[in-house]
């Protein structure tokens, strides 16, 4: 593909999610042809500005998927499960269901974009974390039969987020709980600029092969009293770190799993979780994805939260 903002025909799955919508409208925008795979066709509605055919089924259908796949030029692969008390409530979408989707493309002609997980290069963490590099582990197994790209996204937020918004709005309230050390780094993106870095990628005529980490250009990342004090500055108050005893979270969620395994629930927060949580530095470097594809991030924390609404009443009212 060109440098220009030619059509083409590209594949979501994870389309009705927080970032695969987001990548649906930048796509549309560029005047993409989008089709989704979408286990509720119901739910897709809301996608319908922004999207040209929706496939039903899930990454288990083998016939949705040669369907969804048939004719595209390019699959963006976002669809994944993040809760779950065993291994395989991970592994049965994390990597089963991409093995399927790869069964899928090996007679085709399109590129694949995959979105892993930080966590994957710390899998011994908990069974997501697993999932995720077992997921690596089957891309590059495929490598000659697929050319594909891996992404591993920070926390990724801004508008139509759901996991990190009750977050902020604590924060707004003056109390940032924190569960590991306040030093320890991690990276963010604007799910914008992530868009943008999905239609950079579509730009180039042969994907980069290779796992890489994209991040908001904060060399180094923020450690939690960095996030405080922006919120602070854009909340017009200060806001206190209150680092939450182990204890306090640990006992719940050895609970949470316990239950779930006995109810057949997903929860969120579990003692693998809670390791992922803790780790000390979920730092990204976007230099090679600058390098090979021309992107650079554009939004940093502090203005990206002033693009987000619905967290602090300050912005809103402003």
């Amino acid at each position: 593909m060109s440098g220009s903002q030619a059509a083409r025909r590209v594949a979501v799955t994870g389309a009705t999610g927080f970032i695969g919508a987001a990548i649906c409208r930048h796509l549309h925008a560029l005047g993409q042809q989008v089709r989704v795979l979408a286990r509720s066709p119901e739910r897709a509605r809301a996608l319908t500005p922004w999207v040209t055919e929706v496939v039903a089924g899930d990454l288990h259908d083998a016939e949705a998927l040669r369907r969804l796949v048939a004719g595209v030029d390019a699959v963006v692969h976002c669809a994944g499960v993040v809760r779950g008390a065993a291994q395989a409530d991970f592994d049965r979408v994390n990597v089963q269901g991409l093995e399927n989707l790869l069964s899928a493309l090996a007679t085709g002609a399109a590129r694949l974009l995959s979105f892993s997980s930080l966590a994957a290069r710390e899998p011994q963490l908990s069974f997501y974390a697993r999932s995720k590099q077992r997921g690596e582990a089957l891309l590059r197994a495929h490598a000659r039969a697929v050319p594909w790209t891996i992404l591993r996204p920070p926390a990724v937020y801004g508008p139509g987020d759901t996991e990190l918004l009750p977050l902020f709005r604590l924060m707004a309230k003056g109390i940032a709980p924190v569960p590991g050390d306040p030093e320890a780094r991690f990276s963010m993106l604007y799910v914008e600029d992530l868009a943008e870095l999905v239609g950079a990628w579509l730009r180039r005529p042969q994907p980069p092969g290779g796992v890489y980490a994209p991040e908001d250009g904060t060399p180094g990342g923020y450690d939690w009293h960095e996030v405080a004090a922006i919120v602070g500055r854009l909340c017009d108050r200060r806001v206190r770190l209150l680092r939450v005893p182990t204890g306090l979270l640990a006992a719940p969620a050895w609970v949470n799993r316990t239950l779930a395994r006995r109810f057949g629930y997903a929860p969120m927060l579990t003692p693998e979780k809670l390791r992922e949580l803790r780790h000390p530095d979920w730092v990204c470097d976007s230099g090679p994805l600058t390098q090979l594809l021309g992107w650079q991030p554009r939004v940093r924390l502090e203005e990206g939260l002033r693009r987000t609404p619905g967290w602090c009443d300050r912005l809103a009212s402003g």
